[in-house]
């Protein structure tokens, strides 16, 4: 196997968080994305959406998609068990892998791609009006989280899971997006801190 990667995007790094949290290690075939490498006819081939990160399996099998790449992972090495361990489990942490990709990652990823200059060459078009309509689902989401983070120290209970790795990923990516957590919410800043503290976190 082998995982095409494009560096510090948000969907490579979920995938490399997933595989440091599970302590397996897969080779890494750099994607220069200002290059172009996404756009060659070799990586088109693999993913005609020409995205990454993109799973090789030695048989030629292209698995796109971070999400579906980490349950790939989890079928190999099912411990320690990042989609959860019961179907009570497996539905919250879905649940919650689903809302943060879609209410914030999505969210964020909007903000950044229709309203940073430097990617007006790489969006278009770029559209201020629809980053500027997902600011505010940005917070709403934050602040949806940080009642429900009150008692929680993971997003999904008790154990840490795939949807706080997209959480983590979500999160930084609001400095890049000139966005921040807002002061009052005091569960997702603690629960941020605690998910920047693991040392995959750095992967």
């Amino acid at each position: 196997m082998k995982l095409h990667d494009s560096g510090r995007a948000p969907n490579p790094r979920r995938v490399r968080i997933f595989l440091a949290e599970k302590g397996v290690t897969i080779p890494l075939v750099p994607v220069d994305i200002g290059r172009g490498d996404h756009k060659s006819p070799a990586f088109t081939a693999l993913n005609p959406f020409q995205r990454s990160p993109v799973l090789e399996l030695d048989d030629g099998t292209a698995i796109a998609e971070s999400v579906a790449i980490c349950r790939y992972v989890e079928e190999l090495h099912p411990a320690p068990a990042l989609f959860g361990t019961d179907a009570r489990e497996r539905a919250i942490v879905e649940m919650w892998q689903r809302r943060l990709e879609f209410g914030l990652l999505a969210a964020i990823a909007a903000v950044f791609r229709h309203l940073h200059p430097a990617m007006a060459e790489w969006e278009v078009p770029q559209v201020a009006a629809w980053g500027e309509a997902n600011r505010p689902k940005v917070e709403e989401t934050l602040r949806i989280l940080d009642a429900h983070l009150a008692d929680k120290p993971f997003v999904a209970g008790e154990r840490f899971s795939i949807a706080d790795i997209t959480g983590l990923v979500a999160l930084d990516f609001l400095k890049p997006a000139r966005l921040a957590i807002p002061a009052d919410l005091a569960h997702v800043r603690r629960w941020h801190e605690t998910l920047r503290a693991r040392p995959s976190a750095e992967a």
